[in-house]
């Protein structure tokens, strides 16, 4: 884990997302999966995007390396990047098709995707999808160089015999393989930001402990800012130092991983925290978190998450959205519970 940065501290971020919003435009109406939505990463720094399928962790990273599915578009915020050169970036205001945008896209900024066999040709192998990720970011570099970076590459996170395995196909790999083949791509262009989207999905438990591990000490070593997508909290409490929480397209609660797990200031956060199975709750039924997820299409009036809460405050959680709530520590809420003057407490962009 990474040595813990307050994200509202004065230095400046490597990337500092500010009310992002994004809007679908669906035959059925217009969906809004991402409402307002802000974070930081500071250079070197683990943070975790954590929440219930459907809230927008994916689109959230997704928007970062401007990849969003047709018909989507960014509607509102910025999204603040620091390039290898020192540059300062907006990268919503960026053509998502530019020379720029490719170039930033892989080479500043890299992802390692859930489905490693959906996202590798299988016409190509290895060596040649590696190399390419090279050529593209390093024109420089000829075939020999090409060839020596992809070994040493695929020796770095793990793969035996990197000569012989760089000219496999993809489906010639077991999961494993082929995910420490994704990193091994992520890392050749030695980017400044590694997003990692739910990157164990699709592996058995043994190999995913060891591909965590991974993930972690490449970031350690080579100090790269890490964002980890995932709804795992069991993941979260070892990979990251700053948590932040998300729940229908908005972040309900932020804070340093040891407040969020031992203090947790919203409804939410402290529900998916009872819903995890601990060496305590062994001889324990599991506390589902009430209810279902409203459609993103339909999204519930004031407080997203008062369909489902236990701890309402009154009929002000659905009639009216809370503001974030400075705890103190870099740990902040959206919660009305959190506030004396609770009509103070409204969020700006009340209709949502």
């Amino acid at each position: 884990m990474s040595e813990s940065v307050n994200p509202n501290s004065g230095t400046e971020p490597l990337l500092e997302v500010r009310d992002l919003r994004v809007r679908i435009e669906r035959d059925t109406g217009v969906v809004r999966p991402l409402n307002d939505v802000s974070f930081r990463i500071h250079e070197g720094q683990s943070v975790g995007i954590v929440g219930e399928s459907g809230c927008g962790k994916t689109m959230a990273s997704n928007s970062l390396l401007r990849i969003l599915p047709r018909r989507a578009e960014i509607t509102g915020g910025s999204m603040e990047f620091s390039t290898k050169a020192g540059e300062r970036v907006d990268l919503a205001r960026i053509d998502p098709m530019s020379p720029r945008m490719r170039q930033i896209r892989g080479g500043e900024i890299s992802m390692i995707f859930q489905e490693p066999m959906t996202a590798f040709s299988p016409v190509h192998t290895v060596y040649d999808q590696i190399a390419e990720m090279i050529r593209l970011h390093d024109p420089q570099a000829d075939k020999q160089q090409r060839r020596q970076r992809v070994v040493e590459l695929l020796n770095l996170v793990g793969i035996p015999d990197p000569e012989v395995r760089a000219d496999d196909y993809s489906f010639q790999l077991s999961g494993g393989m082929r995910q420490r083949a994704m990193i091994a791509m992520a890392l050749a262009s030695s980017p400044r930001l590694l997003i990692a989207d739910e990157p164990t999905t699709a592996l058995d438990v043994t190999v995913q402990a060891k591909v965590l591990k991974l993930i972690e000490r490449m970031q350690r070593e080579l100090n790269i800012a890490l964002m980890l997508i995932t709804h795992d909290l069991g993941v979260v409490a070892h990979m990251v130092s700053y948590v932040y929480v998300m729940y229908l397209g908005r972040v309900v609660e932020e804070g340093r991983v040891e407040a969020i797990f031992h203090d947790p200031k919203h409804p939410y956060t402290a529900a998916l925290l009872r819903s995890i199975p601990t060496r305590a709750s062994k001889s324990q039924r599991l506390e589902p978190i009430a209810g279902n997820v409203p459609s993103a299409d339909r999204l519930p009036t004031g407080c997203p998450f008062h369909t489902r809460c236990t701890e309402k405050v009154g009929d002000i959680c659905h009639q009216h959205m809370p503001a974030r709530v400075d705890m103190g520590g870099g740990h902040a809420t959206s919660c009305f519970r959190h506030t004396d003057n609770r009509l103070d407490n409204l969020e700006e962009h009340d209709d949502g």
